[in-house]
């Protein structure tokens, strides 16, 4: 199980890939969020953690709900990866391919 330090690891590193996404720097994160504007910064390197209302706040700036914020649901990642290597397959492989998508979309 994991401990608090963890958790709380995991957040500050989630929103600032979640605000990286975004191409938002931190301090117009913190003045668009009407904090100052270290106030993601401090975040970011482990001086301050949110309270659940400015959680909140920072999953609705970032796009996200608080489920997505935390299982990476709506992370297009693995796709875009997906979407890379399909440009390095060559004809026969691109046919293989479909035809296992096709006998995945059976099931």
């Amino acid at each position: 199980m994991l401990q608090v330090a963890e958790y709380e690891n995991f957040v500050r590193k989630r929103i600032t890939q979640l605000r990286h996404r975004l191409h938002v720097s931190e301090h117009k994160m913190s003045l668009d969020l009407g904090k100052s504007g270290s106030y993601m910064r401090s975040i970011s390197i482990g001086k301050a953690l949110p309270s659940m209302h400015e959680f909140l706040r920072i999953c609705e700036y970032l796009g996200v709900t608080p489920q997505e914020f935390f299982t990476g649901a709506g992370d297009e990642t693995d796709r875009i990866n997906i979407f890379n290597r399909l440009q390095d397959l060559d004809d026969g492989d691109i046919q293989k391919l479909q035809t296992f998508l096709g006998w995945m979309e059976e099931k």
